[in-house]
């Protein structure tokens, strides 16, 4: 089913802070992602489709129907533009560059994945793994999780162009956004800004468990975030902040139909310090007072509790028990949060193979409010 996103009228190009507003439809793929409804996005101006969607004939079957509903041939697409290489946004994405004889795009660091499909799910599943234990998972659930990781029907190998930060294509920009992946990226087509899972409207995009490639995922993110705000947000700072959300561009999410920008990343801020508070405070506490600069950080946290703990405890403390996908995922976000709380002073790593660590000083609400606040990436 098609729907017109943010209910615009089809052929009636608006402003919007002198940006001009591209028609812009959605195609709907109900449940076909744990994070919800997959949106693809056409614009049939510029002849691009963002995020076709999941692989598989019913999905396909749907795109079809979005096409016929939206008045839109599939020989009118020229470019098929993929925000980053999870299938649910990437599957369709070969099959329709071939029918539609399209050019398919991806942001370099994710290109690989998709272009070369079979050969890189090997060495990601291999490094999903590797990861996993050094967060200190067992071996019983990873070899779950890796048993569970079947294979897209995707092509091994399919033409992918490789684009990055300030590319264009087809009269659209691409802005590299990374953190969900180490390729993610947004589409900005004058007033409309497709941001895939950087901004969800109900779902906080998850960090570190959806591409263990990212070294600093949580802080990588949070910097996305404040070039979001920084070129999307309304630059009025002395407007009140309702004026300067409807000021600002209309972002169309990966999943659902719109998301409010400002607000929604105000709130995906709260959420990462909460879950930054709940994580440190789970660690052993190193008294930073004493500490002693030539012994060791696995010494320090000795009297603290044994030699700190590792993502997958902390984890479990958060989530409770997990299999599958949501062992990966939720070990991931355990991760990302103590690397961050090291990164921000929060937390030492005691030891590695498998990471553990320690909380520093005190569990203050204030520090870690601060330590996710835009400011602090200034």
């Amino acid at each position: 089913m098609a729907t017109n996103g943010g209910g615009w009228t089809p052929g009636a190009a608006t402003m919007r802070e002198g940006r001009a507003t591209p028609d812009v439809e959605r195609i709907d793929h109900t449940g076909s992602s744990p994070e919800g409804t997959n949106s693809t996005y056409v614009l049939p101006e510029h002849g691009v489709v963002v995020d076709p969607g999941p692989p598989g004939d019913h999905a396909w079957d749907v795109l079809g129907s979005g096409f016929q509903s939206a008045s839109v041939s599939i020989e009118d697409v020229e470019a098929v533009v993929v925000t980053h290489w999870h299938a649910d946004h990437a599957g369709l994405a070969p099959r329709l560059a071939e029918r539609a004889d399209a050019e398919l795009f991806l942001h370099e660091a994710d290109a690989p994945l998709v272009g070369d499909y079979a050969a890189e799910r090997g060495r990601r599943v291999e490094r999903d793994a590797r990861t996993l234990r050094g967060w200190g998972v067992p071996d019983r659930v990873v070899d779950a999780v890796v048993d569970g990781d079947d294979p897209s029907p995707m092509p091994d190998t399919t033409p992918v162009t490789s684009v990055t930060q300030g590319d264009q294509i087809r009269g659209t920009d691409v802005v590299h956004t990374p953190g969900h992946t180490a390729g993610h990226v947004a589409i900005s087509a004058g007033d409309a800004l497709f941001v895939g899972d950087a901004v969800l409207p109900t779902y906080t995009p998850n960090v570190g468990g959806s591409d263990t490639r990212v070294e600093r995922p949580l802080s990588t993110y949070l910097d996305t975030l404040d070039g979001l705000l920084d070129h999307f947000g309304s630059d009025d700072a002395a407007a009140p902040e309702a004026d300067r959300e409807s000021r600002a561009v209309r972002a169309f999410p990966g999943h659902g139909p719109t998301v409010a920008l400002r607000s929604r990343i105000t709130e995906i801020r709260e959420h990462h310090a909460d879950r930054l508070r709940n994580a440190v405070r789970s660690l052993p506490r190193v008294d930073s007072d004493s500490r002693d600069e030539d012994e060791p950080d696995s010494e320090r946290a000795t009297e603290a509790g044994g030699r700190g703990r590792t993502p997958w405890q902390v984890a479990r403390d958060l989530f409770g028990e997990m299999s599958g996908i949501h062992a990966k995922m939720g070990a991931g976000e355990a991760a990302a949060h103590l690397r961050f709380g090291v990164e921000a002073g929060l937390a030492v790593r005691t030891d590695s193979d498998p990471d553990r660590y320690a909380r520093v000083g005190d569990a203050a609400d204030e520090r870690f409010e601060r330590a996710v606040s835009a400011s602090r990436y200034r």
